[in-house]
């Protein structure tokens, strides 16, 4: 599978359990840490500890992939899923504003938000 289509999976599946704001940085060009960052939206912790206990579970039940670390999942203001290649960040919505990664990460041309279909 390569780092694209593995993005397009987690895409699909955060978008399948309604994550707000997706998007896709391809940071391969700024650091040797990953090529993607997938980052979306949860409206409340509840939320945000689900989706990334279903997108563990669906990455493993379709795909055979793990994380490699997975932190911030029992708190929900923040977890972070590292599946080597992609590193998938979701927020609840204060913690996304006060970090905003995609300003960070962002050069104008790699940003791509995601939309089904």
């Amino acid at each position: 599978m390569t780092s694209k289509e593995k993005v397009d999976a987690i895409c699909a599946a955060l978008s399948a359990k309604k994550a707000g704001n997706i998007v896709f940085i391809d940071v391969g060009a700024r650091t040797t840490l990953c090529d993607y960052f997938v980052i979306c939206s949860g409206t409340s912790t509840t939320q945000v500890k689900a989706l990334a206990e279903n997108l563990d579970e669906k990455m493993y039940k379709m795909y055979s992939l793990a994380p490699k670390r997975a932190e911030g999942v029992k708190e929900g203001r923040w977890a972070v899923l590292d599946y080597q290649d992609v590193i998938v960040h979701i927020f609840n919505a204060e913690t996304r504003d006060f970090y905003c990664l995609e300003r960070l990460w962002e050069d104008g041309k790699n940003l791509t938000k995601y939309e089904d279909g």
